[in-house]
């Protein structure tokens, strides 16, 4: 199993912890879903520290972490409403859909904070452009963002695009959303007391 953790791109140590956690060595399933769930796109382990670094707290900042969405006060009673999130592993099983669906979910996020969407970015990374499946990989990503983004007519105004060879098994594919809000319109995912609450499916976020 170790020859296959190196193959797939799980590092020396992580799987020293894998093994540590277990308390035996991993089987080829456990393995993958190792992969998986500590990938950057479930557990964000490399921007997760970075992230801890940015202020969270201010005068301007009207909703920090914690909610669906970041919010600040931008003046005369005007705030703004932004998320990123990344869509990678989707958008290596299926290009179109799996960035159609980032969108799709932080378009979700910044409606629910109360705001209107107004803009998208994206920030794009992809193996070696000359590979077929970079080539694939990028056609289909770029139709997923467009599509979406058409289909409810929020634009994208901005973004970046880069190529390398480490990227090749598993693109990046990060989105933004930015939506514009009057102050006293934000909204909050908590129930005030005594209102009923109706719980249906699995748990999600």
């Amino acid at each position: 199993m170790e020859a296959l953790a190196k193959e797939i791109g799980i590092p020396e140590g992580e799987y020293r912890e894998i093994v540590r956690r277990l308390g035996r060595e991993p089987n080829r399933v456990e393995l993958l879903l190792f992969k998986v769930m500590w990938s950057e796109h479930c557990a964000y382990k490399n921007s997760r520290p970075l992230l801890k670094e940015l202020p969270k707290e201010g005068e301007a900042v009207l909703q920090g972490p914690g909610e669906n969405a970041g919010v600040v006060r931008v003046g005369e009673g005007w705030a703004v409403a932004f998320k990123i999130e990344s869509h990678n592993h989707p958008s290596a099983v299926e290009p179109f859909q799996g960035a159609a669906t980032g969108v799709g979910g932080i378009l979700r996020d910044i409606m629910s904070m109360g705001a209107r969407p107004i803009a998208l970015l994206d920030s794009l990374r992809f193996g070696p452009p000359e590979e077929a499946r970079s080539r694939y990989l990028l056609k289909g990503v770029v139709s997923g963002i467009a599509f979406y983004g058409n289909a409810i007519g929020v634009p994208t105004v901005g973004g970046d695009l880069y190529f390398h060879e480490g990227y090749r098994e598993n693109p990046l594919v990060n989105a933004m959303c930015l939506g514009l809000l009057r102050e006293e319109h934000l909204k909050r995912s908590r129930a005030s007391l005594g209102r009923p609450i109706y719980y249906a499916g699995a748990k999600t976020g």
